[in-house]
């Protein structure tokens, strides 16, 4: 039994610490995740608590961990992971069985799990902690106080640590579709070999008042035109395919309200795209700046920069003065925030494909690389 609950311990521990480094690479993922839920359920009012919810929890899973593997306060930590996992269970369980939300992002972006993966992932923690919560009493920590103390109190410093490094440059290993080295008009195709949604023709008429749908090689054999009276067509999805491309929605409007895409796309040579999700007061002066100093770099080496943001209105009327003549794309919101995970991103593009991206706290390692260039 002692060998059973050590083996139980390690296994739970590790995915928990695994679940919550991956996680804690960018607590901004994790954040969105839970606006999902809360648009779907209609609990707008939390959307602007989502992060600290995030930091908060991954903490917690990654403190949890290590106090199970250590064994430390076992009636504690098994008690709060056991209402942890039912409350996983249950996420997993809506996004499977509603159909509302496509994954849970249990493993952030970098191992994207399905509903049903995600749900099966955590029946089999939530038994695995069911055993431990029965024996709870039995297990005993392999370490004495004062260590335990030390190894947690350096885990709670590395899960904020961490996090607060990630959100104030960028995650350290980027697993989105807009990392270095893609290039965004390819990761805008669906890609090979992916199978399309099957769908089949539908149409809906009405027959004395109540509404009857067949498809096309299912019409009624009462048919006639005199008694059926066409409503609608459209197209039901029979099977639910995967071909959806990894970067989805992602649109450059010039002020006119042209869709001018792909001509950007299409630029040959190097380009900066400076993604502004939203202007904070505590970086405009630094933004300003450095603002300046990509337009100063973009005419000496002909290298064109474009803005692109979701409250293009904002950013002329803060920032008139140092945009001068530099085109500013309005884009779809989801769209910047899933390519600038710091609310001012920089890129750099050799034809379309990116070279290098910084967040505006890293904008000396960009000037200095630009300047170079």
């Amino acid at each position: 039994m002692k060998l059973m609950l050590t083996i139980t311990r390690y296994i739970v521990g590790i995915l928990f610490i695994f679940s919550g480094l991956v996680k804690a690479n960018d607590p901004l993922g994790l954040s969105y995740k839970m606006q999902e839920f809360f648009e779907v359920w209609g609990m707008h009012n939390l959307n602007d608590y989502t992060l600290a919810f995030s930091i908060l929890m991954i903490a917690f899973e990654i403190i949890a961990g290590v106090a199970v593997i250590v064994g430390w306060q076992m009636r504690l930590f098994s008690w709060l992971l056991l209402l942890l996992i039912i409350f996983f269970t249950f996420l997993t369980a809506y996004a499977l069985f509603s159909g509302k939300i496509k994954t849970c992002g249990c493993f952030g972006d970098c191992i994207p799990l399905t509903a049903a993966q995600s749900f099966t992932k955590d029946l089999v923690l939530l038994f695995l902690i069911l055993v431990l919560f029965r024996y709870r009493n039995s297990i005993k920590t392999s370490m004495d106080t004062r260590k335990s103390l030390l190894l947690l109190g350096l885990t709670t410093l590395f899960s904020f640590g961490f996090q607060w490094y990630v959100l104030r440059h960028l995650p350290v290993v980027d697993c989105l579709p807009y990392k270095k080295g893609k290039n965004i008009a390819s990761q805008m195709k669906i890609p090979a070999g992916a199978i399309p949604d099957s769908t089949v023709i539908t149409f809906v008429y009405n027959k004395k008042g109540q509404e009857v749908e067949f498809t096309a090689d299912q019409f009624p054999e009462d048919f006639d035109e005199s008694v059926y009276q066409f409503v609608k067509r459209y197209d039901k999805l029979v099977r639910k395919g995967n071909a959806e491309p990894p970067v989805k929605d992602f649109v450059l409007l010039a002020a006119s309200g042209a869709d001018t895409t792909q001509a950007i796309l299409a630029q040959s040579g190097l380009m900066q795209w400076l993604f502004i999700k939203e202007i904070n007061k505590a970086d405009l002066k630094e933004l300003k700046q450095t603002l300046l100093e990509l337009r100063e770099i973009a005419e000496s080496r002909k290298m064109p920069i474009y803005i692109i943001t979701p409250v293009a209105e904002d950013v002329l009327n803060l920032l008139a003065a140092e945009i001068g003549n530099t085109p500013v794309f309005r884009s779809d919101a989801v769209a910047v925030k899933t390519a600038a995970r710091y609310p001012v991103t920089l890129y750099l593009l050799s034809d379309g494909t990116i070279v290098n991206k910084w967040a505006l706290k890293d904008n000396d390692k960009a000037i200095q690389m630009l300047s170079g260039l």
